[in-house]
């Protein structure tokens, strides 16, 4: 009998998670259609030498990108549209593509 009841109470606990599961999931993931871009991203952290790394992903693959705020410069994005600059002076960075479609104010990461 103590075995029913906590196999029933363990049901009771973990239907209702089950349930909810999928649909805290799904909301959670962006609705992005089919074979469209990747939303894009640039964060910047300090390093332990005291100078900072900017990065991004999301951008067109093989693209030039500006960087500028504490230093300026252009890159140019991997196959896979992320890019990453080491050294700099300074954490604030807006990043522009060339074609002047998107600009982005990076984020500070800190850890």
């Amino acid at each position: 009998m103590n075995r029913t009841r906590r196999l029933a109470a363990l049901a009771f606990v973990v239907v209702p998670a089950l349930a909810l599961g999928p649909a805290v999931a799904a909301h959670a993931s962006p609705a992005t259609t089919p074979g469209a871009a990747p939303r894009a991203t640039c964060n910047v952290e300090r390093e332990s030498n005291g100078k900072y790394h900017l990065w991004g992903v999301g951008f067109p693959g093989g693209a030039k990108v500006t960087f500028s705020g504490s230093s300026t410069g252009t890159v140019s994005t991997d196959h896979t549209g992320r890019f990453d600059v080491d050294g700099l002076s300074g954490s604030k960075f807006v990043v522009r593509t060339a074609h002047g479609k998107t600009t982005l104010t990076c984020a500070k990461i800190n850890h």
